[in-house]
């Protein structure tokens, strides 16, 4: 096995020695775990999906780590205190409390804020984070592709400078991971690992924030974004350039997820706990919500599992430190050149996987398609989301309960509307330098922080993810699998008998226009006596014997044409008036005006 000296031009040493850089590892130990060992670690955004991951690796599987230092503040009255104990206590950690419950005391709360200058952090916390921190993940971002883009620029560009600035003080710093977003430059087609102009000059965004109040801003915002789609991605390339242009000497590293998507292996198969993406996109489609949205069949779904990225990012501060690179070098974490699935894969995919695991919540029978016409999509979203959802807020009201459903379908509507600029587009990232990477690691290091997207079944990978999301998000057990089948089979009779209460309400107002009505009754006279017809020369018929295929027509054309036929006449008044009854009874039934009713 290569060690860290050989990798970085040094003298090789017993297996046990320790250096600067972390503890020798012997032949069958890990390399990458090796290094860590004594290692202080500073996190931002530990609490959100991808520093929990995080978090619970690192204490996993390199568990000679010393401390793990977290950046949080206070949020909806919850001191950082606390929140650390909701951190822990998360379904992500239950495998280290069952195994190795003592390595979650190595997670100690820093209070501060992303947006504040010197993270907020207090005296005594910012001496002791200087003094001892080895190696700085940085993952805090807003992540909403709707949020102002004053409250983005604080979070995602001017948090990175603060970041910075404590990193500069830092005594034992080896590595700063930053996390930013292979859509951070979007407006192109193909992303190479590199950094590219910025969309403006990051300091001068800055300041045009400082001191531009929120009105002139706001309507300024479509302008800067230019080509971008929202200011997620804009901040996220402002931050970048920031990043290059101030880091200095300081080892740094740039990991650029794609869209991030639940676990594939760690800390559980499916794990997820948020309905960001497609994550929320399968949640509404399951409950039978979300029936209808726009996407490009044929475009690449740039997914990558959240544990790839989290073993990517741990093995890129591990190489970053080693190596000591002179330039910044970036990660494009992504999926589509090397095993890309399309947005109509995944469609076909995951359908037969929501019946087949359905939810015991679901709220309508899981139906509909996505479009790839927009005009489409639109009539379909007011017929399939809206006019339902507008019917029974108007039940809900009439009985005197809470209306919910046109709030719950307009907060559906701007996810998914956020989310067209993915579903209808996609690009070409190269991700040479994580392949490289990969195959940097040794021995056991190939296996416990795999993150070759190569490797990923996606069948597999979504059967999955469908069961993570009833398990992690919804909270349905495995046990609850039948019953909820169960359900679902009385809620597609249940649609099924609506619909064809509505479709005879509907017929039956229809039948009330004279037009309909007169045509209605035409196309049952001459259904009626084509079979008439039929029934009087077929081959039963002694007498049709010899009868050609013309002449057949030619009676049956003869007697549907004849209006002096009494018994046709007869046969479609009792035909008309027997459908007429059983259209007024499923009107009844449905609650719509009968033809007995006066007009």
């Amino acid at each position: 096995m290569k060690t860290i000296e050989s990798e970085i031009g040094g003298y090789r040493s017993a297996p046990d020695m320790h250096t600067s850089l972390g503890a020798m590892a012997s032949a069958d130990e890990s390399e990458i775990a090796s290094f860590y060992t004594g290692k202080c670690i500073f996190i931002t955004g530990a609490t959100g999906f991808v520093g929990k991951v995080l978090v619970e690796k690192l204490l996993r599987s390199c568990d000679g780590i010393q401390k793990i230092y977290i950046l949080l503040r206070s949020k909806k009255g919850v001191e950082p205190r606390n929140r650390v104990n909701e951190l822990l206590n998360s379904k992500a950690f239950d495998r280290l409390r069952e195994n190795n419950p003592s390595q979650l005391t190595k997670v100690i709360p820093i209070p501060g804020d992303i947006t504040l200058p010197g993270l907020g952090i207090s005296k005594l916390d910012l001496e002791m984070l200087i003094r001892d921190v080895s190696i700085v993940f940085h993952s805090a971002a807003t992540v909403k592709f709707d949020e102002p883009l004053r409250t983005s620029i604080n979070f995602n560009t001017l948090g990175t400078r603060y970041i910075l600035d404590i990193c500069h003080q830092m005594k034992k710093l080896t590595a700063l991971v930053h996390v930013s977003t292979a859509y951070s430059n979007c407006d192109l087609h193909d992303v190479d690992e590199q950094l590219y102009p910025p969309p403006a000059p990051p300091k001068k965004i800055i300041e045009l924030a400082e001191w531009m109040d929120d009105d002139t801003l706001n309507s300024l915002t479509p302008k800067l974004l230019g080509k971008r789609p929202n200011t997620y991605t804009y901040t996220k390339a402002l931050a970048e350039s920031l990043l290059v242009e101030e880091s200095g000497k300081i080892p740094t590293a740039i990991v650029r997820p794609s869209i991030v998507t639940a676990a594939w292996r760690e800390p559980y198969p499916g794990w997820v706990d948020n309905i960001n993406g497609p994550t929320g996109i399968v949640l509404a489609s399951g409950k039978g919500m979300l029936r209808t949205m726009l996407f490009d069949s044929r475009a690449c779904a740039d997914l990558i599992p959240v544990d790839m990225v989290i073993n990517l990012m741990i093995a890129v501060a591990w190489h970053t430190a080693t190596t000591r690179p002179k330039s910044v070098i970036i990660y494009n974490c992504t999926s589509g050149m090397m095993n890309g699935i399309k947005w109509g894969e995944i469609e076909r995919l995951v359908f037969p996987l929501l019946l087949e695991y359905p939810s015991i919540q679901v709220f309508r029978y899981p139906g509909g398609t996505f479009k790839e016409s927009r005009l489409v999509n639109n009539f379909c979203s007011v017929f399939n989301h809206l006019i339902p959802a507008y019917l029974f807020d108007g039940f809900m009201k009439l009985t005197g309960k809470k209306t919910m459903m046109v709030r719950i379908y307009e907060k559906l509507h701007r996810a998914t509307n956020a989310l067209e600029w993915f579903t209808t587009h996609d690009w070409n990232f190269k991700s040479n330098n994580v392949i490289e990477m990969s195959e940097r690691l040794q021995g056991i290091d190939q296996k416990t922080f795999q993150f070759d997207v190569r490797n990923l079944q996606w069948t597999d990978y979504w059967h999955d993810y469908v069961l993570g999301i009833r398990k992690f998000i919804l909270k349905e057990e495995d046990e609850t699998i039948q019953s909820a089948r169960n359900k679902l089979n009385r809620v597609y009779y249940t649609h099924k008998f609506i619909s064809v209460l509505f479709l005879f309400g509907l017929w039956h107002m229809l039948l009330r226009t004279p037009l309909i009505r007169t045509v209605w009754d035409g196309f049952v006279s001459a259904g009626i006596n084509m079979v008439n017809t039929f029934l009087m020369y077929g081959p039963w018929n002694s007498s049709s014997s010899g009868t050609n295929t013309s002449s057949l027509f030619d009676a049956a054309t003869s007697a549907s044409s004849s209006p002096f036929n009494a018994s046709t006449i007869a046969t479609t008044s009792s035909i008309s008036s027997l459908s007429s009854s059983i259209v007024d009874a499923f009107a009844s039934i449905a609650g719509f005006p009968t033809s007995s009713t006066s007009n």
